[in-house]
């Protein structure tokens, strides 16, 4: 049939092209454009001249001083007894006394982040016991850190992207907690070293006339995170410190005005776990070392714990998988590289402690209710030191249980419900909005050199989730190389979806804004027996794909029963094909009846309208993420199956019909 031969003609060009681009290549070109229609000199210019970023007077010549002094040490020390626990979780996450750092030039992917993360803790935790061991083990990850001659990927963004972040927050804080434990030379080795990284990524980033920033985009907060820590820890010791704390300061001013205005974070869970600590090191940092207090910046912090709690599925040890979020039915089914790697001794590592830091900072029962509830299903956080420090008990919790199981993010249009807090909970969530959230437009008048890099976000709009009994019953496919439409609960027109799939990892790039921003959901009705969605996903196309309409109808009743309704127009006559994924299995029971996942809890789906359609069962094939710098290129897989329910014929319009039913067994 047609869609069966432009699949694969896609997948075929898409895997053999020499034009695409990967998300790193393409991100480091736009990083070094110059945007003609930028004039003058770079706003970050006056930001650096103009905002805070010295160090207290009190904390001039003191060690240590980035995150905490000695008497806030001190302080920890008593915090050890009434916090037991927590106290001995950070001592045996120390994971330089059981895992040795990766050697120089340690090449593979991810494996200098941890030697940055493990050198702060290894030093805090030997500042507050005063154990030797910590000591050393801290020398010997620092001296890793020292040994390699490229911080990051020889072959992509070498010395300014993640691992230069992760190193300069582990050995500038490893410097100045550790300063007074340092021999002379060893101190002259570290401080030689994090002047050398630290111009290196401060040349990459320094403002230039018609230079843009990725404000919103991990690849440049994390990065400046680091080279913050390492500008407070060498303050008054080498006379390019001063321009190192300003730039992230200048930079940060960004990044805080256009984070997420209600919370739900576009890159996808797996990066929100990955990266938003890094936005507490810096506003913490910063704080700590300057007085400055930027924390007030970003609105959508005192709305972070909505989006974790309702993007966590029933029983916590899996999400609702929004763009580039783990590796789909692979990762369910614990099969994925990626399940053991986001996970310690079998526990989900999941960041939740962030929620403590800003429970304790706004005053958020329902936040530290969120994170005492991760935390009791076994949740653990990269970094529990942090988790020790940034938790305050004199904070009331509001228990899961009371705390609302629906709620509508309008930035983004993302609706998510459930039936309880319960690990057996019925749960969906629908999704129709721009990549970035609606505030985009407006925020981009302020900040005319933000640059998007939507990369991790997908084409997805009007897709859904559904989940029931501790499975996926129809969902997402996960991390992709190259996002496509047809991973998703969606339409395509003559096999062609939304925004430019198959072009690039992100999808969104050289798109108008304002056009983007017309994905919408028009109207929403939630309660506890009933829910209404309608949207509006017609912006989502291409002008030349030729869609004039598509408007979805999501209907759900607590029973289980689903109506997707959707009614289409386009230019020309065009085969329309909706698709449905499983994780395993699809099984035909009539002509117009299928049911997903036949075993116990089962999803039960009768194709209503159109009155001519064909069907077809496939393989969900995609193309998976690549190395860093070939994202784009990492080949073909198979991610469960979906089910293709097209027109028979090419149609100017169209209605689609689908009734889905969660069947369980008695």
């Amino acid at each position: 049939m047609y869609f069966k031969t432009t699949f694969f003609t896609l997948f075929l060009l898409i895997a053999t092209s020499s034009t695409t681009y990967s998300q790193d290549t393409q991100e480091l070109e736009a990083e070094n454009a110059i945007n003609e229609n930028l004039k003058g000199e770079s706003p970050l210019v006056n930001l650096m001249n103009t905002k805070n970023s010295s160090l207290k007077k009190e904390l001039e010549g003191v060690h240590p001083r980035v995150f905490l002094t000695q008497s806030e040490i001190d302080e920890l020390k008593d915090k050890t007894k009434s916090q037991k626990e927590l106290w001995e979780i950070a001592l045996s996450s120390v994971r330089a006394m059981s895992i040795e750092p990766t050697p120089a030039p340690a090449q593979a992917r991810r494996v200098q982040n941890p030697v940055g993360l493990g050198i702060a803790e290894a030093a805090l935790a030997y500042k507050i016991t005063g154990d030797k061991k910590y000591l050393e083990a801290a020398k010997k990850y620092m001296n890793t850190a020292v040994s390699y001659k490229v911080w990051g990927y020889e072959y992509n963004k070498p010395d300014v992207d993640l691992a230069a972040g992760h190193l300069l927050y582990g050995l500038g804080w490893g410097y100045d907690l550790l300063y007074h434990d340092l021999t002379e030379e060893e101190r002259e080795k570290y401080k030689a070293k994090l002047i050398r990284q630290a111009n290196l990524l401060f040349d990459f980033y320094e403002p230039k006339s018609g230079k843009t920033y990725a404000y919103s985009q991990n690849h440049t907060f994390i990065p400046m995170a680091g080279l913050a820590v390492t500008a407070y820890a060498l303050a008054g010791e080498t006379p390019d410190a001063e321009k190192w704390a300003a730039l992230p300061r200048a930079i940060y001013e960004g990044v805080l005005d256009t984070y997420s205005d209600d919370g739900f974070y576009y890159e996808g869970i797996e990066y929100w776990i990955f990266s938003t600590p890094w936005l507490m090191h810096y506003l913490d940092a910063h704080l700590h070392a300057t007085g400055e207090d930027l924390y007030v910046k970003a609105s959508g912090f005192k709305l972070m714990h909505k989006y974790i709690s309702h993007a966590t599925l029933p029983g916590a040890d899996s999400h609702f998988d929004y763009g580039d979020t783990y590796t789909g039915n692979q990762t369910r089914a614990k099969i994925s590289e990626d399940y053991d790697r986001e996970r310690i001794d079998g526990h989900f590592k999941t960041s939740y402690n962030v929620l403590y830091k800003l429970a304790s900072k706004f005053n958020i029962p329902e936040a530290q209710g969120v994170a005492n509830w991760l935390k009791k299903k076994g949740q653990v956080n990269a970094e529990e030191m942090w988790t020790f420090i940034w938790y305050n008990p004199t904070i009331e919790a509001t228990p899961i249980e009371k705390q609302e199981k629906w709620h509508y993010f309008k930035d983004h249009d993302v609706v998510f419900w459930r039936s309880s807090w319960e690990d057996d909970a019925t749960a969906f969530s629908f999704k129709c909005g721009p990549s970035e959230g609606h505030s985009v437009l407006k925020k981009q008048v302020s900040y005319p050199e933000w640059r998007l890099s939507s990369g991790h976000a997908h084409p997805d709009a009007a897709s859904f989730i559904i989940w029931a009994d501790g499975k996926y019953l129809t969902g997402d496919s996960g991390y992709e190389g190259l996002t496509v439409t047809q991973s998703h609960n969606t339409l395509v027109f003559d096999g062609k979806g939304q925004n430019n799939e198959g072009e690039g990892h992100d999808v969104f790039y050289g798109i108008p804004y304002e056009r983007i921003n017309n994905i919408k959901i028009t109207d929403v009705k939630m309660n506890a027996k009933k829910v209404s969605i309608i949207a509006d996903a017609t912006a989502a196309y291409e002008p030349e794909v030729g869609v004039k309409k598509f408007i979805r109808k999501f209907e759900f009743e607590a029973s289980g029963s689903f109506i997707i309704t959707d009614a289409v127009e386009t230019n020309t006559p065009k085969t329309v094909t909706s698709f449905l994924h499983a994780d395993n299995v699809i099984k035909k029971i009539s002509e117009n009846t299928f049911e997903f996942e036949p075993n116990n809890t089962s999803l039960m789906a009768t194709i209503v309208a159109p009155k001519k359609y064909t069907t077809e069962i496939q393989e969900n094939i995609l193309i998976a993420p690549g190395d860093p710098g070939s994202v784009d290129k990492g080949g073909l897989q198979e991610r469960g199956k979906k089910l293709a329910i097209s027109t028979t014929e090419k149609v100017s319009s169209a209605t689609f019909i689908t009734k889905l039913s969660i069947q369980k067994e008695q």
